[in-house]
């Protein structure tokens, strides 16, 4: 499978996922699920599936055999099919979703719209792999409500570096009514978009920090690529906007829904 350039910067263990974004992916997949109305009698696919916080959300609600998935980072692959036995894990991207036509009951995709490269491409593929009447649905950080999370750090970032690549300023998708038309422009029916929250607590700054360091994502991809000094002043920045914490403390974030029916 060729490289996908969204995928760059998610080539790491999946544990440092886990303590960097698994912390909100985790409950958010859960009122996802809801929100796509899988239930038990569906056969689900996970697109974009990371090292599996959804694919355990779908486990527990329709069972393995009636779950599949794709990523295109070979850890988190790895990483869902060990978590995962008896889900079939595959490497494949939104753009190029490496099963069958008609193949699912529904298509869900959490977090991944972000880092797509062909959006178009992206909606025709889950619509290929979807029974005719079946869901698709997405979901992605909502950058006018705010994922607290990022939005301090890139504020941090600016305010250091003019030129900081703010992902709420180049990422698709992060605004009211950009999926429902991602979704209509790939005719689809039925579309219904909405918000999910979700909260993560931190036992210390440097916890939240340590995600950061780790480099995953855009946000540690642009923190890796600084010097020392540069790093030491977002740090400085990015602690002063997260209201100085010196002990535990929770940051809340919102997630953009929605969800379209395939036509007959």
């Amino acid at each position: 499978m060729q490289p996908v350039e969204g995928a760059r910067t998610f080539q790491v263990a999946s544990e440092n996922y886990d303590r960097f974004m698994g912390r909100y992916s985790k409950p958010l997949a859960t009122s996802f699920a809801a929100f796509a109305g899988i239930d038990a009698a569906l056969r689900v696919l996970d697109v974009g599936c990371g090292p599996g916080a959804l694919t355990s959300e779908l486990v527990g609600l329709v069972g393995t055999a009636q779950v599949a998935a794709c990523d295109p980072s070979p850890p988190f692959v790895a990483a869902c099919a060990a978590r995962h036995p008896g889900v079939q894990v595959r490497a494949g991207s939104a753009e190029h979703v490496p099963f069958d036509d008609d193949a699912f009951d529904a298509a869900v995709a959490q977090l991944v719209l972000h880092f797509v490269s062909d959006p178009k491409a992206a909606a025709s593929e889950l619509r290929r792999v979807t029974r005719a009447g079946g869901t698709v649905a997405a979901c992605v950080w909502d950058f006018d409500e705010g994922m607290q999370m990022l939005r301090a750090f890139w504020d941090a970032a600016v305010a250091t570096d003019p030129d900081a690549p703010n992902e709420a300023q180049v990422l698709r998708f992060g605004r009211h009514g950009e999926l429902s038309q991602w979704l209509a422009d790939g005719g689809f029916d039925e579309i219904d978009e909405t918000q999910l929250h979700v909260d993560s607590t931190y036992r210390d700054f440097e916890e939240l920090w340590g995600g950061f360091e780790a480099g995953i994502g855009p946000a540690g991809d642009y923190l890796k690529g600084r010097g020392e000094g540069d790093r030491v002043q977002v740090r400085e920045a990015f602690f002063e906007r997260v209201g100085r914490p010196e002990s535990a403390f929770t940051l809340h974030a919102v997630a953009r829904a929605v969800r379209g029916c395939v036509a007959s």
